[in-house]
């Protein structure tokens, strides 16, 4: 956070039930992955439903820098592409706090010609860049990093195929490999143990390029001309996640959401909701541009949630949601034990010590590992004040802590969830019944 943005807390009433419908603002990672292929592609594509959060601003604003044409309208947003060649910008590509934004452009710009310097915020600046770096030299990329981090500066080369394997399961690395890979000499071909989110390569696809899809890999041919699209962005699971855990609380709950993106990749807390109890349904299913789209009803079970263990490829798929199903976790009857999330360290904060930190100072009782966390069932917390250490997900899911809490509970850092939801307050209000 910079020195001019002023730190806001919101007092966060205790609630006793989650009821109401919800239309949930546009996909983050969808949103990304539009704004920068649209910039890229040629015509003009035009998306409704587009992430409202700052970090998609991000992408759409550094796409602008570089020739693309973007506007805003009442319901919509319309980029018109280059097609196929950004102009480098005179002043740096400014990426906000958005890492998505970041990695994935670096990527997307390794083989365009010409220099382009990225930059982002003091989170931002503190979070790992070497990881996309060093698969991108690999292919002949000249990409130069601050001691590991941001600034970046990428000089545009001619770049050749490669197959690569993901040392750690990270969508963000595996898309800027494809990005890079689009555009170089050869099929590109990336590796992963765990299968990561795919939003990349559907979002390749409906923009018109071939790629092919198998269990553990995904390969693309260089080369390959982006054109534009028209697409209704899903609404956001990552955003829904903290709804979804709030209804879960409470036995007479009774949510709806519509329009809700089902992609398999990313429905993996439906899962753990259903182990912890809770009744989910899904209904409507339909499948625009390769994503799926739905509407799911939660109820929280009668006698309350019961209690589970996420590790292993679990872990990897539930990255974003950790720190919400960790608030739960207290006024689940088994408690959740949390493990292989050492990611969680090396993200906008250290979200493994801060929610420590947080469940500690509402009374819970709670064992930190360097990997994960230890979060006893059938505790009672008390309203306190939450630090959200300039976090968005820390801010939201201590809100959705503080909604079952003895007492009001005070987010201080609150302005953070603008970053990715700045409707989240509001909607929280509108469906706890206080």
């Amino acid at each position: 956070m910079s020195s001019s943005e002023v730190q806001t807390e919101r007092v966060v009433a205790p609630a006793h039930n989650i009821l109401g419908s919800l239309r949930l603002p546009g996909d983050k990672s969808i949103s990304h992955r539009y704004a920068l292929l649209g910039g890229l592609a040629a015509g003009k594509s035009r998306f409704t439903n587009f992430s409202s959060g700052a970090d998609c601003a991000s992408s759409l604003a550094c796409v602008e820098a570089m020739g693309a044409k973007v506007t805003r309208t009442a319901d919509a947003i319309e980029v018109e592409g280059v097609g196929g060649a950004f102009t480098p910008s005179s002043s740096p590509l400014d990426c906000g706090n958005s890492g998505s934004t970041m990695r994935m452009l670096a990527g997307l710009l390794a083989p365009q010609s010409g220099s382009f310097t990225l930059i982002g915020d003091a989170s931002l600046t503190r979070r790992p860049m070497e990881r996309v770096r060093k698969p991108l030299a690999q292919m002949g990329a000249e990409i130069e990093l601050t001691e590991g981090h941001a600034p970046v500066t990428i000089h545009g080369k001619t770049l050749k195929a490669m197959d690569y394997t993901t040392p750690v399961p990270s969508a963000q690395v595996k898309s800027a490999v494809l990005f890079a890979g689009l555009q170089a000499e050869g099929t590109t071909t990336v590796r992963e143990a765990v299968r990561t989110r795919d939003h990349s390569e559907l979002a390749l696809r409906a923009f018109g390029a071939n790629v092919e899809r198998t269990l553990e890999s995904v390969s693309i041919v260089g080369g390959q001309k982006l054109q534009a699209i028209e697409a209704a962005v899903p609404g956001d699971m990552s955003s829904a996640a903290f709804f979804l855990c709030a209804a879960a609380l409470f036995p007479q709950s009774n949510l709806i959401f519509d329009g809700l993106g089902m992609n398999p990749t990313r429905a993996t807390l439906l899962d753990v909701l259903t182990a912890l109890g809770a009744h989910i349904g899904v209904l409507n299913l339909e499948d625009k541009h390769g994503e799926l789209i739905g509407t799911v009803q939660v109820n929280a079970p009668a006698d309350g949630l019961t209690g589970t263990t996420i590790s292993g490829a679990l872990a990897a798929q539930l990255i974003d949601e950790l720190p919400v199903i960790s608030a739960i976790a207290p006024y689940t009857k088994n408690g959740i034990r949390i493990r292989d999330a050492k990611e969680l360290r090396v993200k906008e904060s250290d979200r493994i010590a801060l929610v420590a930190q947080n469940l500690r100072a509402m009374g819970a009782e709670v064992e930190e590992f360097e990997d994960g966390l230890d979060i006893p069932g059938g505790q009672t917390l008390r309203g306190a004040t939450i630090d959200a250490g300039g976090d968005h997900r820390i801010a939201m899911a201590f809100s959705v802590a503080a909604l079952r809490a003895q007492g009001e509970t005070v987010i201080r850092g609150a302005e953070s969830a603008a970053i990715s939801f700045p409707e989240f307050f509001d909607l929280l209000d509108r469906v706890a019944e206080r």
